[in-house]
């Protein structure tokens, strides 16, 4: 999966605790293997935010 598709995301969010970024999306294992064993290689839960929607979100 290309991460720069993660930085994009709506789910994709910042942890001040831990100093990094993660995905608020709570995969299972087996979700994380569909995803990555697939052909396209696309998370089904990707959401297009842009910089305004991720900024009103704060």
């Amino acid at each position: 999966m290309d991460s720069s598709l993660c930085e994009t995301c709506w789910h994709y969010d910042y942890d001040e605790e831990y100093d990094e970024y993660y995905c608020m999306m709570e995969l299972d294992e087996d979700e994380v293997y569909r995803i990555f064993a697939s052909r396209q290689c696309r998370c089904p839960y990707y959401r297009q935010g842009d910089d305004y929607t991720l900024a009103r979100r704060q």
